[in-house]
């Protein structure tokens, strides 16, 4: 059984959706998720019965939420995609990114060890039942970000899993810490645990904040769309299909104490990438029947930049590529009209939501 940690969100249901699709190798999956505003428990009307997969309310921040779901569930694996993750949020209001990915990370460590060290060596019999679980076959899983690393220029190199520390928001100084008690973990107590650190990732699902959800909605009700600065700080765009992929081969094959930098090989500048989402959406309504007023270009708004915004994000993802054979699937013009083709058949779901800005 796979314990998935904030799985009603973006990256958490997109990962939970392939696991359950899969043919080869199907698993019983629960999901613990507080369902805060970016949590949905709607994003799994499809599976509800599906008897692979359990829902369980609950909150990293509250230790006994942790020790009852371990102790009820006694899972093979855990994947903590649980975050605050919105950069203008943490600047804004930065006690709940400290509270959840700091402390409860932290709380998540403390218990998942404790019930790491009650777990057996390796049974002598020859067939274990499907829901054994030993010290040898548990993995717990760190979901990350590359902006724990910082910024570059054009010209410097891309990050590496060997690449410092220099987070500037509060968004990435608490992901980094979260990161830095994982390994303290592997390192002083032997804890099985793998750190993979991802670029921006894109897709279904995702909470009209971030900037190509926030685009596409802001188009289809002729808002107009913000954009920092002058939009060419840069970014290395990852399909959410792909980064579940890699999840999965790092779960399946990575190495414990490990960290796997996970990168979509598309870096693009905002606003070449909001221009492509506009123009994209322009030939996706059309061919819909969908008449719009304007040139959807046209909403582009420039607004005052975002404190300390990093210039440019890029991965390497070399590491991932050559020892877990992973690598990504989906350009970045094919996964935008993906994406915009969903949330075009989804409306429901995105004017649910309440989009602010952009990552």
């Amino acid at each position: 059984m796979i314990l998935v940690i904030g799985g009603a969100g973006f990256i958490g249901t997109n990962f939970v959706f392939r696991k359950l699709q899969s043919t080869s190798d199907k698993e019983e999956i629960v999901v613990m998720d507080s369902l805060t505003y970016s949590g949905n428990l709607d994003n799994f009307k499809s599976i509800k019965n599906n008897k692979f997969f359990t829902f369980i309310q609950g909150d990293i921040t509250k230790e006994g939420d942790i020790e009852n779901i371990l102790k009820k569930y006694r899972p093979r694996s855990i994947i903590n995609f649980a975050a605050e993750t919105h950069v203008d949020r943490s600047i804004t209001s930065p006690d709940i990114f400290i509270q959840t990915n700091i402390i409860g990370v932290y709380n998540l460590l403390k218990h998942c060890l404790n019930y790491y060290q009650t777990l057996p060596q390796e049974s002598n019999e020859k067939h274990q039942p499907e829901n054994f679980v030993s010290k040898k076959t548990f993995r717990f899983i760190q979901i990350s970000t590359d902006e724990v690393y910082g910024s570059l220029s054009s010209s410097e190199p891309s990050f590496t899993e060997d690449h410092p520390f220099r987070p500037n928001s509060p968004y990435s100084a608490s992901k980094a810490s979260g990161d830095h008690l994982v390994r303290s973990w592997v390192k002083t107590f032997g804890f099985p645990a793998i750190i993979t650190n991802c670029s921006n990732n894109y897709g279904p699902y995702q909470y009209p904040e971030k900037l190509i959800p926030l685009v596409i909605n802001n188009c289809l009700n002729g808002k107009k769309i913000p954009i920092y600065g002058d939009g060419t700080q840069i970014r290395d765009w990852l399909y959410v299909d792909d980064h579940c992929a890699a999840v999965d081969r790092v779960l399946k094959f990575g190495e414990i104490g490990q960290t796997y930098n996970i990168g979509g090989q598309c870096e693009c500048s905002n606003i070449d990438l909001v221009n492509l989402v506009c123009s994209t959406l322009d030939d996706c309504v059309e061919k819909r029947g969908i008449h719009a007023n304007l040139n959807f270009k046209e909403l582009i708004t420039y607004v005052k930049d975002r404190p300390g915004h990093d210039y440019r994000y890029s991965i390497n993802a070399e590491k991932i590529e050559s020892r877990l054979n992973w690598r990504p699937t989906v350009d970045l013009k094919r996964g935008i009209r993906k994406t915009i083709e969903w949330y075009l058949q989804n409306k429901d779901w995105i004017e649910n939501k309440a989009p602010t800005r952009e990552k």
